[in-house]
């Protein structure tokens, strides 16, 4: 932003931040005429399957495809030998290739596509190709994969199973805990989960005449996928296009390239003919890259007034059978525990193993979900013995704005009291706690996260993002973004500031996204950048054309171009409001002037938001989002059934642009945690040779709208100067408290600490039969008085 694109308070502009706006496309999809990558139809289009492996460990002898080449309708066969160029979402781990090349990693692994007339033909081919295979030894527990070095399962590894280590420390740990009033051990479990999206993945491939190759996928990482298309088709770059459709949903489960994208380009380029190929509700389980179950230790130092002196945590990542994101998961889950509370001493040591399982990866409020689950749990157990107020505890802690955390990384505003205090005042839980009887608890618990990466995922100088518009003669304007919209209205989000700074209605702006072609380069829908970055970036654009328009009505009136406001679809004299024209006529002006009216802009992030160290850039972001809930439980003694009443959720998103789409992102992370806390758990089983026990919708628990707690989302706004008009994320960071505050309610209601999830109810009804056995014994006081008055034991 130069000196002369000042930017205009709200209420000089269009008006449009902190309004409530429906999204831009939400009549498409509410009509049902959007048409998302499997409604992609083209003439002559092939169909692709892809055969799976039966085993979790196998080395592949051969392959024999005759059988089903020779098959009415087929018109090829691939195998990992036709795309064997090594690949990885992280440059560092390219672990992966399109199809098992020499071994099949994890039950469900793709060993050969098949492109045919359609996918019954394809599916009967399937069963036709003959893969002969020497079956290896499985291992499943990361643990156990780790100490066998005579075993390795990824065949690209160079350090045996083991996908990643990291060890920091940041002050004297040990002596820290040793000095300390109070030490809390505890050991967690947090079990995996998947993402669910309802679309499933699909992607669909086109050879133009040119030789151009065109990609339509249902991907939330558009540029990373034409990069890694580039790399194993061994293309140019320039002949590669990828199109992101409308998505119907992706929670980071479609932030990496999958087997399907690179099957239907191969396949294409053999064919000459399109080719599309969907993913299975049961190849989206196997495929998975959904949330890392995560073995944690931890130790953490308290004084004999609350504050937190040291954390130190020790942590197993179970990755499956690839890197994925597993580099950075690994550092996620240590580096982003350093707020929203002060301490001085912190050790992480991190631990990935590579196991004969699904990858996993990103989920939303990657890699630092898991361990906000053990240390709020910490907190807790702490605030009991020292007999504090959790909430008290909490805002004791508080690190405050303009702080820099024990892993020096910076933090701008921060509205985390605030958030306390919302939550606090929303679900009277001063008064509440202390009247609640047997069964029925309040817990609560803190977080902070990320409005984007400091870092993007293969080094380089050039912009993270870039947004272009173009003003239209018409009196509209079309803004040109490589940004993914994944349902979470990033495109509503451009629009809001384009409009913002330009006086124009929504409906007179056009967002045109996630086409490599069209859109300048954008690094995709991760780490919840887009508001922060892109938005940074279209507002700059909007600035730039907000002054040539308005030095253009200048000129023709006579007056300081400062004099000109562009608002409500006009452009303004704002000392003589009667002097006005619409919009359309001022941008004819401005063209007249200036020529065709389009302007660019871009973002990078600031260099000093981090310590000088190794990975101390994985976890630093230009702004930190902040985040508290309360969750009230009802758990039923006889059965173990934790019904969650209500969930307020109080969020420092800095600034809401759009106040009901915030609100929606908040109650959205805070149903996602619940789910997790509650029902869900993606897992193999070991006992049948490492199959999922329930690969479906049907089989793998999720709540449905008669399960859902009441949601009460409560904006809370601290402006940060990294971001557009003040704004930080909102997509991510509302999910991480819902876990422990739920953990922390059921402590309050039963007694019993949950500190391995899901919080099934044979689990539960385990731990309270536990604890009544110990009441009964002597070994405790009853926890609190049941609906009747007096205590009841099992």
């Amino acid at each position: 932003m130069s000196e002369h694109d000042e930017p205009m308070p709200t209420h000089e502009t269009g008006g449009h931040v902190g309004g409530v706006h429906r999204k831009v496309d939400a009549m498409e999809r509410m009509r049902g005429v959007t048409r998302y990558t499997d409604d992609l139809k083209l003439p002559r289009m092939l169909h692709a399957k892809i055969k799976r492996s039966p085993h979790p460990h196998a080395k592949i002898l051969s392959i024999d495809a005759s059988a089903a080449l020779a098959m009415p309708g087929v018109h090829a066969v691939i195998t990992g030998r036709d795309l064997p160029t090594p690949y990885g979402i992280i440059p560092w781990t390219p672990d992966e290739t399109a199809l098992c090349v020499e071994k099949a990693l994890y039950v469900g692994d793709g060993i050969a596509c098949v492109a045919a007339d359609d996918e019954d033909t394809a599916i009967e081919a399937l069963e036709k190709i003959d893969v002969k295979y020497e079956v290896l030894e499985p291992l499943y527990d990361p643990e156990q994969a780790l100490e066998r070095r005579d075993n390795q399962i990824n065949p690209y590894s160079r350090k045996g199973n083991l996908s990643k280590k990291v060890l920091l420390e940041f002050g004297d740990i040990d002596g820290t805990l040793e000095q300390s009033d109070l030490v809390v051990e505890g050991d967690y479990f947090f079990e995996g989960t998947t993402h669910a999206a309802i679309e499933p993945h699909c992607a669909v491939a086109h050879v133009e005449p040119s030789g151009v190759l065109t990609v339509w996928s249902a991907t939330q990482v558009s540029h990373y996928l034409h990069r890694e298309l580039a790399k194993v088709l061994d293309m140019p770059a320039n002949r590669i296009r990828v199109i992101q459709p409308p998505l119907g949903g992706a929670f980071g489960g479609k932030s990496e390239p999958f087997d399907l994208e690179f099957c239907v380009a191969k396949l294409a380029l053999m064919t000459g003919r399109p080719v599309k190929l969907l993913y299975t509700r049961e190849e989206v389980f196997y495929s998975h890259r959904g949330r890392h179950p995560m073995k944690m230790k931890y130790r953490t130092g308290f004084t004999k007034d609350g504050k937190i002196t040291a954390v130190d945590a020790f942590t197993i990542l179970d990755g499956g059978a690839y890197s994925s994101f597993g580099l950075v998961t690994t550092y996620y889950s240590g580096q982003l525990l350093c707020a929203p509370y002060g301490f001085d001493a912190y050790r992480f040591h991190s631990r990935r193993a590579y196991t004969n399982k699904p990858a996993c990866g990103p989920k939303r409020g990657h890699g630092s979900v898991q361990p906000r689950f053990a240390i709020e749990c910490q907190i807790d157990k702490a605030a009991e013995q020292l007999g504090l107020d959790p909430i008290d505890m909490r805002l004791h802690n508080d690190i405050g704005p303009n702080a820099q955390t024990v892993n020096e990384f910076r933090v701008g505003s921060n509205g985390f009291s605030e958030c306390l205090r919302r939550v606090r005042a929303s679900s009277s839980w001063d008064a509440k706690r202390k009247e609640l009887p047997y069964g029925r608890g309040l817990g609560v618990a803190g977080s902070t996260y990320i409005s984007g990466t400091n870092y993007p995922i293969y080094p380089n100088d050039m912009p993270q993002a870039a947004v272009q518009i173009t003003l239209d003669r018409s009196g509209r304007a079309r803004v040109f973004s490589g940004a993914n919209d994944i349902g979470q209205g990033s495109n509503t989000m451009l629009a809001v500031i384009a409009g913002n700074e330009l006086g124009l209605p929504l409906e007179h702006i056009r967002v045109l996204s996630a086409d490599t072609d069209l859109c300048p380069v954008d690094l995709g829908a991760y780490s919840s950048r887009i508001t922060l970055m892109v938005g940074n970036a279209c507002l700059e654009a909007a600035q730039k054309l907000r002054r040539q328009v308005t030095t253009a009505v200048g000129k023709r009136w006579d007056v300081p171009r400062k004099r000109v406001t562009l608002a409500d679809g006009q452009a303004i004299d704002r000392e003589d409001p009667e002097r006005n024209v619409p919009l359309a006529e001022a941008f004819q002006w401005a063209e007249a002037d200036e020529g065709l009216l389009s302007a660019t802009g871009s973002y990078n992030t600031p260099k000093d938001r981090h310590g000088d160290y190794r990975g101390g850039t994985i976890g630093a972001s230009p702004a930190y989002s902040f985040t508290a809930h309360v969750a009230e439980v009802d758990v039923d003694r006889s059965t173990g059934i934790v019904d969650v009443k209500t969930i307020w959720v109080a969020h420092d998103c800095g600034r809401a642009l759009s106040r009901k789409i915030v609100e929606g992102q908040m109650e959205g992370s805070a149903y996602m945690g619940f789910a997790e806390a509650i029902m869900e758990q993606h897992i193999v089983d070991p006992g049948h040779n490492g199959v999922h026990p329930g690969p479906s919708l049907l089989d793998y628990r999720l709540p449905t709208f008669l399960d859902t707690p009441d949601l009460e989302a409560l904006i809370v706004e601290s402006p940060d100067a990294q971001g557009p008009y003040g704004a930080k994320e909102a997509g991510e960071g509302p999910l991480h408290p819902s876990i422990p505050a739920i953990a922390n309610a059921i402590y309050d209601a039963v007694g019993v600490r949950m500190d391995s999830l899901p919080f099934t109810p044979p689990r539960v009804l385990a731990a309270i039969e536990a604890r009544a056995a110990r009441e009964k014994a002597g070994e405790l006081e009853p926890h609190k008085p049941t609906l009747g008055g007096a205590q009841e034991t099992a």
